[in-house]
């Protein structure tokens, strides 16, 4: 996932060369410390890392699955009641008076003149 190169970090220009044998040197160095710096790290804090995010997962798969879904379905289910009971409501009081109010500017007619 993540790559870096000897490149990416020690970027000489073109036209800015130092030695070969330097620049060899240097990239074997930079490699080599790398490779074993990150075994070493991962020996030390591998199985530790993997323990804290395996947990964590763990937690958040647990809380999701036994508390954030059955919420949100019980939100669903008692909301649902109370949108009938909404859309009872609007239909029943605000649809006529927005149908008469319609029926009452849809006899107003403009027009535009222009003057030369």
């Amino acid at each position: 996932l993540l790559q870096i190169d000897f490149e990416d970090v020690i970027a000489e220009p073109e036209g800015t060369h130092s030695f070969d044998g330097i620049w060899k040197a240097s990239f074997t160095t930079f490699t080599v410390t790398k490779y074993w710096f990150y075994r070493l790290l991962s020996a030390l804090f591998g199985i530790p890392m993997a323990l804290i995010w395996g947990i964590y997962f763990a937690i958040l798969s647990f809380l999701h699955i036994w508390a954030v879904v059955p919420c949100i379905r019980s939100y669903l289910i008692e909301i649902q009641c109370i949108s009938r009971v909404y859309s009872i409501c609007i239909h029943t009081f605000c649809d006529p008076l927005f149908e008469a109010i319609g029926k009452m500017f849809s006899s107003i007619r403009a027009t535009v003149q222009k003057e030369i």
